[in-house]
């Protein structure tokens, strides 16, 4: 847009400004949604310890170590998400990274958002950067402003995921994974409450125009309720219609089956970044599930609560890539380091394999003769 914030690292005395501007009421609610995804991760960390096993005479195993510096992307501009700050930067910090630096681009007065501000330094963000874009990363892996990232997470446009893929790409940068469209399935059953359906689809629809909500069901009569609970919300909160009407109308659609397992079926295939489970039998019906960025399980789990407030993470795999990705975790920050102490005796177990398998490789000068030269009288 032609505009250069300067200076683009943001400073203490700004952020703290910032701070204090933001109302209690505000404070106190992301508060208590950082205590809840910092519980959570914290709960993911407990999982990540070292282990030790014995294999062939040799102890084995591997421990896990935070990445040194990663960047959080968080889209901004005309809008503000101090949610993704949250989510991106409390599981860093109880990764242990040492530099965390925030990525968001600043409105046409070079300004950031105060709530982004404050949410920033009350998850523990090191450094904050008022600059975005495909030129916001590659400022953040080549170490502009801040420490150079080794690794770069968050959503955003299709610039920013072009840059992120093709720094990956160079070996500068790993990345969390690609970021297309937000998306919603719904799997509903006949127990299901067409208006709170309806409603969660609607909430997906806000998200963009290119947003696909869509309902799986054995039910055609919770099917036609939904419609029409949908034309129903469409009226009733005309707030950014166009937008909703164009994602329900050109990206969304509901399929009603005889079964509702070829439903599970068509789902694990799509791999939704936000699948509802709306049946009488939902822990039961999560055992069929084999991708998906999070699930949301009964009729009391809008994914409105894990966007904000549950603790699971918000930056999840879409647009099919939930069959190979993981959604943004404690692990995503960490590197897992495999470790092998054999005794001297184990080694020798091992030396005529060695041989073998180096000889078959061509590598017996050296592979071969690093094992030969500790048995062997020279």
């Amino acid at each position: 847009d032609g505009f250069y914030p300067e200076p683009v690292l943001c400073s203490p005395q700004e952020i703290q400004t910032a701070s204090e501007s933001v109302s209690g009421e505000i404070k106190k609610a992301f508060s208590a949604a950082a205590a809840n995804i910092r519980a959570f991760h914290e709960f993911q960390r407990s999982r990540l310890s070292e282990a030790r096993t014995k294999v062939a005479g040799a102890e084995l195993g591997y421990f896990y170590t935070p990445v040194e510096t990663v960047a959080v992307y968080v889209p901004g501009g005309k809008a503000m998400y101090p949610s993704s700050v949250l989510m991106g930067v409390i599981p860093a910090v109880v990764a242990g990274v040492r530099n965390i630096v925030l990525l968001s681009p600043a409105n046409n007065q070079g300004k950031l958002n105060d709530v982004v501000l404050h949410c920033a330094a009350m998850a523990g963000a090191t450094h904050v950067l008022k600059v975005g874009g495909a030129h916001g990363v590659a400022a953040a892996a080549a170490g502009l402003y801040a420490p150079a990232a080794q690794l770069i997470v968050g959503p955003g446009n299709r610039y920013v995921t072009a840059a992120k893929t093709l720094l990956s790409a160079t070996g500068r940068i790993r990345i969390d994974q690609p970021a297309g469209p937000s998306e919603v399935i719904v799997i509903a059953d006949k127990s299901a409450n067409p208006a709170y359906v309806a409603s969660d689809l609607l909430s997906q629809a806000e998200h963009g125009e290119d947003s696909p909500a869509i309902l799986l069901t054995d039910n055609r009569a919770l099917a036609e309720a939904t419609s029409l609970e949908i034309e129903k919300g469409l009226e009733q909160r005309p707030e950014r219609r166009a937008m909703k009407e164009t994602s329900i109308r050109k990206h969304s659609f509901a399929i009603v089956y005889e079964n509702l397992d070829d439903a599970f079926a068509f789902s694990n295939d799509y791999a939704p970044e936000h699948l509802e489970i709306c049946t009488r039998q939902p822990d039961a019906d999560l055992k069929k599930i084999t991708a998906a960025g999070s699930v949301f399980l009964g009729h009391f789990a809008p994914v409105a609560l894990g966007d904000y407030y549950s603790g699971t993470n918000h930056v999840l795999p879409t647009g099919g890539t939930g069959r190979m990705y993981s959604g943004l975790g404690v692990e995503t920050y960490m590197k897992r380091i495999t470790f092998q102490h054999p005794t001297k005796e184990s080694l020798r177990e091992a030396w005529k394999p060695i041989q073998i398998m180096s000889q078959v490789e061509g590598l017996e000068h050296e592979h071969g003769h690093s094992v030969d030269v500790r048995f062997e009288t020279l």
